[in-house]
């Protein structure tokens, strides 16, 4: 009997049916169990093969498997597509509607109209229009506190804006508190105009709140919203802190002595503004005194305009003991002041040692001819003098002034001195009726 071969290739197995050489009957898969435990070389060469006879059946496990690995790469993929279709989902398209997404808006057009639907006011188109300039002008479109109310808010994410004049609007005290409470949460705009509004007690608290946290505001008018003394106290304590704010116009207000005394000893204090405007109250008195105490011990204000107060003598005599020891001012007028000839005598001792001033405006008092010339010659003794303009204005000037007008301006020719000549300020009307 020749010798089976150890491992017999497929092909011989298949052919030979699960019946081996050298033997006479054939057995099913439960038998070769049993074959396996004999002790004849053919049966232990049987037990060898039967699993391998058992393959037959292999097939269907074999398609069965085939077909869980078609299924188990099907999910794979339909993951994998679902992953990418996730993916995709993530980045903003074309094709995607508004309504799928949420744009920034940085000019607050959407939230204003909000706004203004939730107040019952109308929109301002002029304002939808113009949300991205730079210079944003809403003078005389009476707004009224809602109506500021809905800008203010919209206006506080708002990135183009950084000049604001919102300027005869009638915001009161409730629009004023919504305009500063804009402040604080906008950094671009940098200047803003809220003259004439009747701002209140309740507006010049809430915006003396907001320049003691803002850093970006330089200018700031509130000119004609009949402030009083008791405004300047809240406005007086926010210039004691706030040193980013340069320019301030508090014209046209109701100061009066109080206010100079409180605003004075801001202004002796402040380290940032450069122009004050404090032209149109009733500043006078020790309120007077105080303001030019302020200035002498100013080291950063510029401009200066006290013009239409009534600071009278004893102011002049305090101002011109502060030209004497500032070294900044450049620009100061205090036009329309009743200082008479005494007054006008104590400004010209402190232009004669004041280097710093370019521009003094002394017009419309009466000061009379003596006077201005006092003046004149003050600086004609003042070697290191630096005026360019000096406005006599309305003042009833004699012949003599004339002459020493022109030798004054041979020593400084830059020197442009305004007047209105030799004549006098009242003439009979000598027209036939």
């Amino acid at each position: 009997m020749p010798k089976l071969p150890l491992s017999p290739v497929p092909e011989q197995e298949s052919d030979v049916g699960g019946q081996w050489p050298g033997s006479s009957s054939s057995f099913d898969a439960s038998q070769s169990g049993e074959s396996s435990s004999s002790s004849s070389p053919d049966s232990a060469v049987g037990g060898k093969a039967s699993p391998q006879y058992g393959a037959e059946p292999q097939e269907g496990e074999s398609c069965h498997a085939e077909k869980v690995g078609d299924d188990l790469e099907e999910g794979e993929c339909e993951e994998e597509t679902k992953e990418d279709v996730d993916s995709e989902e993530e980045w903003d398209t074309d094709l995607e509607t508004e309504d799928s997404k949420k744009v920034y808006d940085p000019t607050g057009k959407a939230k204003y109209l909000e706004i203004c639907q939730t107040y019952g006011v109308t929109p301002v188109s002029y304002f939808m229009r113009h949300m991205k300039d730079s210079e944003l002008s809403l003078m005389h479109h009476g707004l009224g506190p809602k109506g500021a109310q809905a800008v203010a808010v919209s206006l506080a994410s708002n990135t183009s804006v950084v000049k604001l004049n919102l300027s005869n609007n009638w915001l009161n005290g409730d629009g004023t508190a919504a305009v500063a409470e804009m402040l604080k949460e906008n950094c671009y705009i940098s200047d803003i105009d809220l003259s004439e509004n009747r701002l209140g007690m309740k507006g010049a608290k809430a915006l003396s709140a907001v320049l003691q946290e803002n850093a970006t505001l330089v200018t700031l008018k509130l000119s004609g919203n009949e402030l009083n003394d008791q405004a300047a106290k809240y406005l007086a304590g926010a210039l004691l802190t706030n040193n980013k704010l340069e320019s301030l116009d508090l014209s046209h207000n109701a100061f009066e002595e109080s206010a100079g005394e409180e605003l004075g000893a801001a202004i002796a204090e402040n380290a940032g503004m450069k122009e004050l405007n404090l032209s149109w109250n009733c500043f006078r008195g020790q309120g007077a005194v105080a303001i030019a105490k302020g200035l002498g011990a100013n080291i950063f204000l510029r401009v200066l305009d006290l013009s239409y107060n009534g600071f009278g003598n004893k102011g002049a005599a305090a101002l011109g003991e502060a030209l004497k020891v500032n070294n900044v001012l450049e620009e100061l007028n205090i036009g329309n002041n009743r200082i008479a000839l005494e007054g006008a005598l104590c400004l010209a001792l402190g232009l004669k040692e004041n280097k710093t001033l370019r521009c003094l405006s002394v017009a419309r008092n009466p000061i009379q001819s003596e006077g201005c010339i006092r003046i004149l010659k003050s600086i004609q003794a003042n070697p290191g003098a630096v005026l360019e303009v000096l406005d006599f204005s309305e003042i009833v000037l004699k012949q003599d002034f004339t002459g020493l007008c022109d030798a004054v301006q041979e020593t400084f020719p830059g020197l442009q001195i305004k007047h209105d000549g030799t004549r006098p300020s009242f003439r009979a009307n000598q027209s036939k009726m």
